[in-house]
C-alpha cells in the first residue's frame, strides 16, 4: 500500500512533477536523485552518483539517466524526458505516466496503448550500484525495448561538455558492456538479467538544460555522452533487471538481488514509517567508520549536524549501536578540544565553536537510552574531559573562557556557530562573542560530566570543576537574561547584547541542565511560539526585525542572505518540543502533536518522503536548499517520539 500519494491527473503536468524530487541513497555514500517524471532539473541529479576513490571520495555523476523506448510496428515510443536549452522537452515521455506509488521504493507505471510497463529503482545497500526492474505487466505480444544510457562521468558540482578526450570505446561483458569515459574513473558496468544486443552509436547530446541551476544563478547547460543502446524483447508478464555499477555483476542473480534489496529497510506506509525510511538514507559507512551525511545532494558530513542528528536517527532506525559507531568514529579526529567541520574532507578545517559541545550533548542523550550508562561513559570520559579542559584553558585560538566562566568565540570573517552562511567571504550572522546556545551547551556539559563523575567517584575531576556550575550559571543569567525582554539575548559582545529574537534561546531552554527557572523558560517559549514558530519549524529571525528576510530566492548572494535571517529550520522543533513538554506537561501535548503533524504534508511537496534543508519563513513555507537534510528528519522524528511516548515526571501535570 502506498502512503505517499499524488494526484494522478497532475502527473503529466510538468509544473507539478518537476517540482517534486526522488532520492535514494546507500551506506556507500551513493545516491539516485531525479524528479517525479524522471527529467533531471539539477546538475546533482543522476541515476548513479557515487564517491570515487581516485578523486578523494568526492561524489561524481556516472549514469545521468537511462531512456527507455518501446518499439511497436516499427514505431518508437520514447518514455524518457530531457529539457534542452530554451525550455524544449524532448522526448516527452512524461505523458505516458499513468501512476506513481511510494511503498518502499518508487513504482512508476507507464501506459502506451495496450501496453503497461512498471519501473522500479533501488540502490544496492553496500555496493555502488543501481538496480532497475522493468515489468511488462500487459502487452498484446512480445515487445521490443531499447535502453539508451546518458553518461556524465564528472564531479557532481561541475557540468560535462562535449570534448575530444572522451573514451568512446567499450568492452563486452556478460549481458552488457563496461566503459570508462576518462582516466581516473572506475569502469562502469551496465548489464541486464537477460541476453540483449548492444548497438554502438556513440554520440553527444548537447545543451541539456537544468532549470533549477538556471534559477539558482549557476551554469546550467550540459552535454552528455551516449555510447549506444541496448535492445531486448520481453514477453507479457516478464521482468528484466538492469544494473549499473562499478563492479561486474552476475546477470543470472540480478532478479534475486533486486528482491533482496527491496526487502531491506523500512516501508513508507505511515508517517513514522516514511521518517524511518528517510533516516536510513543519511548513514554512511566506510570500512570501520560510520558517519552521517548532512544532506543531499551536495553535502558531505558536517560534524555539528552529525551530533545534532544522532539521537533522532538512532531512534528512527531503532539502532542504539549508531551512537558508539558515530561517536567512536569522530573521537579519533578530536584535536585540541575541537572536531573538524567535515571529517571526510582531505583538508581538516576546525572552525566550529559548538561542535564539541554538541558531541557531549549527543553522548548525554546516548546515556539516557542505555541500560548501563556508566559503561558508555567510560568509553568517552577522556574525550569529554579533553574538550572541557581545552575550552576552560582557551586552547583553541578562537575560544576563550571568561573570568566568570562563560565561553566566548571570535574569529575574523568566520562564522563559528550553525548560523554560518557567507556573502563575499564574510558571515551574514557572525555572532561573535558570547553566543547563547554555546553557553547553554557549555553549562549543560559541565553539569552532565560532574553527574557522571560523581556516579563513578571521580574525585579529581569533581574537585577541579564542582564550583563551575554556580559560577557559569550566575554569569549566564547576568549576561543573557533581562526581565524587560522576556527572552534571552542571542549574543553578547563587550557587554553589548543583541536582543534579536532568534531560535538559539530555545536550545538553551531545552537543555536538561540549565540555570534558567521554569518561569523564565515559559516566557522564552511564549515569545518563540508567537514570533518564530511556523508549520515548517522555527524561523531563524523574528519577522518584526529590520533584517528579516522571509523568502529564500534569487542567486547565491540573495539566498545566503535569507537562510539565517528568517528562513524556517525544522530541526529546531526537537528543542521546542522538549522544552515545551518539560514546562507544560501533558497539557501541552495537543498543541505539540498538532504542530508536528503539520510537517506531514511536506513529505509530498519538495523531495518525496523527506524534509528540505530550510523553508521560507513566510507562508506558504516552500522548501529550499538541499532537498533532504539529516538533522531535519532526525529532529522531527525525535519530536514525534517525545510526543507519542510522553510520560509526566513526578510533580509535573
Amino acid at each position: 500500500m502506498s502512503y505517499l500519494k499524488f494526484d494522478k491527473e497532475q502527473l503529466i503536468n510538468l509544473l507539478y512533477s518537476l517540482d517534486r524530487e526522488i532520492l535514494r541513497s546507500s551506506r556507500t555514500g551513493s545516491y539516485i536523485s531525479t524528479t517525479l517524471n524522471g527529467c533531471n532539473t539539477r546538475k546533482y541529479h543522476g541515476l548513479l552518483v557515487c564517491p570515487i576513490s581516485h578523486f578523494g571520495e568526492e561524489k561524481h555523476v556516472l549514469l545521468s539517466s537511462l531512456d527507455v523506448s518501446i518499439i511497436q510496428e516499427d514505431e518508437e515510443f520514447k518514455l524518457g524526458i530531457h529539457r534542452y536549452q530554451g525550455g524544449t522537452y524532448e522526448p516527452a515521455g512524461h505523458k505516458y505516466i499513468q501512476n506513481i506509488e511510494f511503498g518502499h521504493i518508487p513504482k512508476i507505471t507507464y501506459r502506451i496503448g495496450s501496453i503497461i510497463l512498471v519501473m522500479e529503482r533501488i540502490l544496492s545497500k553496500k555496493k555502488k550500484q543501481i538496480l532497475i526492474r522493468y515489468t511488462l505487466e500487459e502487452a498484446p505480444d512480445t515487445t521490443t525495448f531499447r535502453f539508451k544510457p546518458f553518461l556524465a562521468f564528472r564531479n557532481m558540482h561541475n557540468l560535462s561538455k562535449a570534448n575530444l578526450f572522451v573514451n568512446s570505446k567499450y568492452l563486452p561483458v556478460e549481458n552488457g558492456i563496461s566503459t570508462r569515459l576518462y582516466d581516473g574513473y572506475p569502469e562502469l558496468y551496465m548489464q541486464f538479467s537477460k541476453n540483449n544486443e548492444f548497438v554502438p552509436v556513440p554520440d553527444w547530446y548537447y545543451n541539456i538544460e537544468y532549470i533549477k541551476e538556471l534559477n539558482r544563478g549557476y551554469d546550467y547547460l550540459e552535454d552528455l555522452f551516449v555510447p549506444g543502446y541496448f535492445e531486448l524483447n520481453l514477453n507479457p508478464g516478464e521482468k528484466v533487471v538492469f544494473a549499473a555499477g562499478i563492479e561486474n555483476a552476475k546477470p543470472n542473480s540480478l532478479k534475486q538481488t533486486f528482491s533482496k534489496e527491496i526487502n531491506k529497510g523500512s516501508h513508507r506506509t505511515t508517517y513514522t514509517g516514511a521518517l524511518k525510511h528517510a533516516a536510513e538514507q543519511f548513514i554512511y559507512q566506510k570500512k570501520d567508520d560510520t558517519t552521517i551525511i548532512a544532506g543531499f545532494p551536495w553535502y558531505d558530513s558536517i560534524s555539528r549536524q552529525a551530533f545534532i542528528s544522532l539521537p533522532g536517527l538512532a531512534l528512527a532506525t531503532g539502532n542504539n549501536n549508531l551512537y558508539p559507531e558515530v561517536l567512536g568514529t569522530y573521537k579519533k579526529y578530536l584535536n585540541n578540544g575541537l572536531f573538524p567541520d567535515n571529517i571526510l574532507s582531505p583538508t581538516k578545517i576546525y572552525s566550529s565553536a559548538d561542535a564539541s559541545l554538541w558531541f557531549i550533548w549527543a553522548l548525554q542523550k546516548c546515556t539516557e537510552t542505555q541500560r548501563l550508562p556508566k559503561g558508555i561513559w567510560l568509553n568517552y570520559c577522556s574525550t569529554v574531559k579533553e574538550i572541557l579542559e581545552a575550552y576552560r584553558g582557551s586552547i583553541p585560538e578562537f575560544i576563550n573562557m571568561t573570568p566568570d566562566g562563560l565561553i566566548e568565540a571570535e574569529k575574523e570573517n568566520t562564522a563559528l556557530t550553525w548560523m554560518n552562511s557567507y556573502i563575499s567571504g564574510k558571515p551574514v550572522t557572525q555572532r561573535e562573542g558570547l553566543a547563547v546556545e554555546i553557553n547553554a551547551l557549555w553549562y549543560n556539559a559541565i553539569v552532565f560530566t560532574l553527574e557522571m563523575c560523581r556516579s563513578l567517584g571521580d574525585k579529581e575531576f569533581i574537585n577541579k570543576w564542582e564550583d563551575m556550575p554556580e559560577k557559569a550559571g550566575n554569569a549566564f543569567m547576568k549576561t543573557f537574561w533581562n526581565q524587560g525582554h522576556e527572552h534571552l539575548a542571542d549574543v553578547v559582545k563587550e557587554e553589548v547584547a543583541d536582543w534579536a529574537v532568534r531560535p538559539n534561546m530555545i536550545i538553551a531552554a531545552a537543555m536538561k541542565y540549565s540555570p534558567l527557572s521554569k518561569e523564565q523558560k515559559k516566557q522564552i517559549l511564549s515569545v518563540a511560539k508567537q514570533k518564530l514558530l511556523t508549520s515548517r519549524g522555527m524561523r531563524s529571525l523574528s519577522p518584526d526585525h529590520l533584517r528579516y528576510k522571509g523568502v529564500v530566492e534569487g542567486g547565491p548572494i540573495q539566498r545566503d542572505a535569507a537562510i539565517h535571517q528568517g528562513a524556517a529550520w525544522p530541526w529546531l522543533i526537537q528543542f521546542f518540543t522538549e522544552a515545551y513538554l518539560n514546562i507544560h506537561g501533558a497539557g501541552g501535548l495537543p498543541f505539540i502533536k498538532t504542530q508536528i503533524e503539520m510537517f506531514e504534508e511536506a513529505l509530498t511537496e519538495h523531495c518525496v518522503g523527506t524534509f528540505s534543508e530550510v523553508y521560507n519563513g513566510d507562508p506558504p513555507h516552500i522548501g529550499k536548499g538541499a532537498v533532504s537534510q539529516a538533522f531535519n528528519v532526525a529532529g522531527i522524528f525525535y519530536a514525534l517520539h517525545l510526543a507519542h511516548n510522553f510520560k509526566p515526571l513526578n510533580g509535573r501535570p
